[in-house]
């Protein structure tokens, strides 16, 4: 099992635990990518939360959505709906996303269901996220697959990373990275 440990800033405060305290508590359980995701903070403490990473985090360093701060850390995850935003033919989204963050920057896509996963099979991303796994209180909106997730997986070209409610102790057959929040904590 390969770990992906997703950073939420919400839920650090929630749970009284410090950007710095997650990122050593990830790096001892072996995570090797960081995705580091703050919906409420205005862009300057945002870009400041990355450098602080930057310093910590030996691993690949993620920006959730806010592919502007790119520069400052090893690429971007974006949502469907984010991607949309950028252009409603997701292909010339990907493709404005690559020119603003370049081409060298790791490129994450989240998908929800098999009609998701067809369409990012046909673009140039580096990996994508599926799920919800499990109900989670960060996404409460979110369609659990539970069991169907890896089913779904099988189905994609790019590295599957598993989103939503993952813990250390799950285990699926076709998905490199356990995406793990709160469950580090």
């Amino acid at each position: 099992m390969k770990l992906y440990a997703l950073c939420d800033a919400d839920m650090l405060c929630q749970n009284e635990v410090g950007l710095l305290a997650f990122a050593a508590r990830a790096k001892t359980l072996g995570a090797e990518v960081l995705q580091y995701r703050n919906k409420n903070a205005d862009i300057a403490t945002v870009k400041a939360d990355l450098l602080a990473l930057r310093q910590v985090w030996e691993g690949f360093l993620l920006i959730n959505d806010h592919y502007e701060l790119a520069p400052f850390c090893d690429g971007v995850h974006i949502g469907q709906e984010d991607l949309y935003a950028i252009d409603p033919d997701p292909h010339r989204a990907l493709k404005i996303l690559k020119m603003a963050v370049g081409e060298d920057k790791i490129i994450g896509l989240s998908t929800h269901n098999a009609k998701e996963i067809e369409i990012a099979n046909t673009m140039d991303l580096n990996y994508i996220g599926l799920g919800a796994y499990r109900a989670t209180s960060t996404k409460s909106e979110a369609k659990v697959l539970g069991d169907d997730l890896d089913l779904m997986a099988s189905a994609s070209t790019h590295p599957v990373a598993a989103i939503g409610g993952v813990t250390l102790e799950d285990r699926f057959q076709h998905v490199t990275y356990h995406v793990i929040g709160s469950g580090l904590l």
